[in-house]
């Protein structure tokens, strides 16, 4: 090993500045040329052509299909409407059964028991709170719960066009 990988400035040693670089790329000096003429045009490089996909085409068919039932109002697209709005509907009765009953309860448990209509609750009888102020956070409730239902199912229906 007659070469050292190492320069020596004041004594302390130091790595060679080339050293780990590719000196093969660095530009050369420039010589001197002759005028090269060519004898004929050198043909333009080949561009490799590129697919751009922008959508999966299976499901886009699927999806392009249920919307054309829909708009045309098939029997197909009838039909799916038909069950969202039965959906829908069943779940407004059972809801507004719920609120019957239990609005509908109160009158009676007030009826066949005359102690609890007797109590009161800072002066107000119960009967008076439960029927005049409890009917509106419940109706509140049960609105928001119904809104949610309805929402749910169209997403289902919006999902069930789409997939």
């Amino acid at each position: 090993m007659s070469e050292d990988i190492y320069r020596n400035v004041d004594g302390v040693r130091e790595p060679d500045p080339t050293l780990g670089k590719n000196l093969s790329r660095l530009p050369e000096p420039p010589t001197e040329q002759l005028p090269v003429v060519p004898s004929e045009p050198e043909p333009p490089p080949k561009v490799r052509r590129k697919k751009v996909v922008l959508a999966d085409p299976r499901q886009q068919s699927h999806t392009l299909r249920a919307r054309v039932e829909l708009e045309e109002q098939t029997s197909w697209g009838e039909l799916l409407i038909k069950d969202l709005v039965k959906a829908q509907l069943r779940a407004a009765l059972w809801l507004a059964l719920l609120v019957v009953v239990v609005l509908g309860s109160l009158p009676l448990a007030f009826f066949f028991s005359p102690t609890l209509a007797g109590v009161t609750f800072v002066g107000v009888p119960v009967s008076w709170l439960l029927l005049g102020v409890a009917p509106f956070p419940l109706l509140f409730g049960v609105g928001l719960w119904y809104n949610r239902l309805a929402e749910r199912h169209e997403r289902d229906f919006v999902d069930m066009i789409e997939n």
